[in-house]
């Protein structure tokens, strides 16, 4: 399993970088995000049918995309002149709500009609629009170095806590959600995304305008919210009475898995650079 793990990462790394990097002349880390949204909604609606619940899965599959889509710079400066941007997001908001209470009414099966809009309506918000913020930062003045905080950090406290936790953990965190979780790791985690963030702020490498405590603070938010998310993931999983959510990479479960703590730490790096740094 371990070597799985790192065989995919050393693939799986590489591959997100380049479309981080590279963004013209095709936005190719929106298209990344896209896909990867797409899919691990799908793992998501698949281990919720398997509960006995019916979401909607193509419509929440095209929600997903949508909202992912709509936060991309270019598609929103392409709408302007014709559409304002902000009504766009407001109308994928409304139609999320309306749309699939609509399509259940009409639907012959009534049973779990209601359990299927709220299971939908929340694949869609969590992957959807939790993602679309990723999409969004890489559209902001000099988000590729915001992007790249964000993933390298949020991978080197997942990589701390896993590797502490198998060495040296003795103490559950969360014993009731996910019993292979240390205080030990989560601990770990912290330091190695803070060590992580204080590589941004070097001279010689991507130079982010924040001073070292707030890199510090930073570090310390990307895997304190990246713990809570893959917590949150384990408490939908073990509700669902499932390990994991795919087997599609191989070491690491399903797409939906790699997604937790991206989605949470994702949130955090993008409204800090909107709200303290614009």
């Amino acid at each position: 399993m371990l070597k799985q793990r790192i065989i995919t990462s050393l693939w799986g790394i590489p591959l997100i970088s380049v479309a981080v990097w590279f963004d013209r002349p095709l936005p190719w880390f929106t298209i990344l995000i896209a896909a990867w949204g797409v899919l691990a909604a799908l793992e998501f609606y698949r281990v919720v049918a398997a509960s006995k619940v019916s979401p909607l899965t193509y419509f929440g599959l095209v929600l997903t995309l949508l909202f992912i889509l709509s936060r991309n710079s270019e598609v929103r400066t392409l709408l302007q002149p014709h559409f304002d941007s902000n009504l766009l997001t407001q109308l994928l908001l409304t139609s999320l709500v309306v749309l699939p209470l609509i399509w259940l009414l009409l639907r012959r099966q009534k049973e779990g009609a209601v359990a299927g809009w709220v299971w939908t309506v929340a694949g869609i918000l969590y992957i959807g629009w939790m993602l679309g913020n990723l999409v969004a930062l890489r559209g902001l003045d000099g988000g590729r170095n915001w992007v790249f905080l964000t993933l390298f950090a949020t991978f080197a406290s997942d990589t701390a806590a896993f590797f502490t936790g198998r060495a040296l953990g003795k103490h559950k965190l969360a014993p009731d959600i996910s019993p292979g979780k240390t205080r030990e790791g989560a601990i770990a985690g912290g330091v190695g995304a803070i060590l992580a963030s204080l590589f941004f702020i070097l001279p010689t490498t991507f130079q982010l305008p924040i001073t070292w405590w707030e890199a510090v603070v930073l570090g310390l938010l990307i895997s304190l919210f990246g713990q809570l998310g893959d917590l949150a993931e384990s408490l939908f999983k073990r509700n669902m009475g499932v390990k994991d959510s795919g087997n599609t990479l191989p070491g690491h479960g399903g797409f939906l898995d790699r997604v937790d703590s991206i989605v949470f730490a994702g949130v955090v790096v993008y409204y800090y650079a909107v709200w303290l740094i614009r």
